[in-house]
């Protein structure tokens, strides 16, 4: 019988950060084995040193081609890439071998996936500082990827499964207009089609994970206090977001909106609202963030390819310490097995 389980490529991420040790300390769990095969594209001597961190006796095989990988939760399958110079590296350091070490993973596992190698991505963090002192531009994994893959209508989205902090059966997915971004520069990238486009991809989502034929809530987030109240406080709701709300409508999308942040959140936790697109990064991360930090998923909307990742930094003042929590690393495995499962709505 043909194993019906959705193959994951891993990137390993900065490795003076978490990102090895969350890897590894997911591994063990039999959940992750039973929902998808994964493998992890790094070096496998940074992995062999996180798993002796862990104290766990899982083996680091390496591999040429993902179709070798045999995973289990006590052998790990790694696809050799990087120099051997990041081995030197310290951890909690910025370093632009790491930074560079970092890139290559990520860039080596994406092309896997868009051959059609793999089925899902899923990335440990990086380390932007360390990313750009390595030569590489991107403002992070979102923008990297929507290069690698030659897309322009892409958005950044934090997504929290059902369970005890979220009552929408779907679960919350919060879509962010604007990415990595100066707060003063928020203003040039604001415009109707702008927030219409990330409502259509906050909708393609939803839909994957709802009944056939049901269509998502969505609550647009204002981008001044009282959503302006009226013209007092901006006049950016009049605009631009109720506009491009009635557009959405128009073409058949549940969106409402624009709504003051602090009490649509409020809404969308109690089950009102299945996706909610915020304006920018902050007002869209804090707020999901409280609800459920660790089960928290990046996903990025718009690619090719199902792409998942812990919600949470390269975590440098923990790192290499054995404090790492490992939730967000099992839980950004579960939603790409389970993305990489479902095809997107026409």
């Amino acid at each position: 019988m043909a194993d019906s389980r959705p193959t994951v490529a891993i990137s390993m991420g900065d490795p003076a950060g978490i990102g090895p040790e969350i890897i590894i300390g997911a591994w063990p769990e039999t959940f992750v084995h039973d929902i998808c095969r994964p493998f992890v594209v790094g070096h496998p001597e940074i992995l062999r040193r996180a798993a002796r961190l862990w104290r766990l006796p899982i083996q680091i095989a390496e591999i040429s081609h993902p179709s070798e990988a045999q995973p289990s939760p006590a052998l790990l399958p790694c696809l050799p890439c990087g120099e051997d110079d990041v081995l030197q590296v310290r951890p909690g350091t910025v370093d632009p071998r790491a930074g560079r070490a970092a890139y290559q993973a990520v860039v080596q596992a994406a092309q896997l996936v868009l051959a059609g190698q793999a089925d899902a991505l899923t990335t440990a963090p990086l380390h932007k500082e360390a990313l750009h002192l390595a030569g590489y531009h991107y403002p992070g994994h979102t923008e990297l990827l929507a290069c690698l893959c030659g897309v322009r209508d892409f958005a950044m989205m934090l997504y929290l499964g059902p369970g005890p902090e979220i009552r929408s059966p779907a679960g919350l997915a919060v879509v962010h207009v604007t990415l990595h971004t100066a707060l003063r520069q928020i203003f040039e990238e604001l415009s109707v089609e702008n927030v219409l486009a990330k409502c259509r991809l906050a909708d393609q989502f939803m839909r994957r994970l709802m009944l056939p034929g049901k269509r998502p809530r969505i609550g647009l987030a204002a981008l001044n206090p009282h959503a302006g109240e009226g013209g007092l406080f901006g006049h950016e709701e009049k605009l631009i977001l109720q506009p491009a709300v009635e557009q959405a409508r128009q073409e058949g999308l549940d969106v409402h909106g624009p709504l003051p942040v602090d009490t649509l959140m409020v809404r969308a936790r109690d089950g009102q609202f299945d996706a909610v697109v915020a304006i920018y990064h902050d007002q869209g991360h804090i707020a999901l963030k409280l609800l459920g930090m660790y089960r928290a998923v990046n996903v990025t909307l718009g690619l090719p390819i199902v792409r998942t990742s812990v919600a949470h930094g390269t975590a440098f003042d923990i790192a290499w310490q054995r404090r790492a929590e490992t939730a967000g690393m099992i839980e950004a495995l579960r939603v790409a097995a389970r993305l990489a499962s479902k095809p997107s709505p026409k």
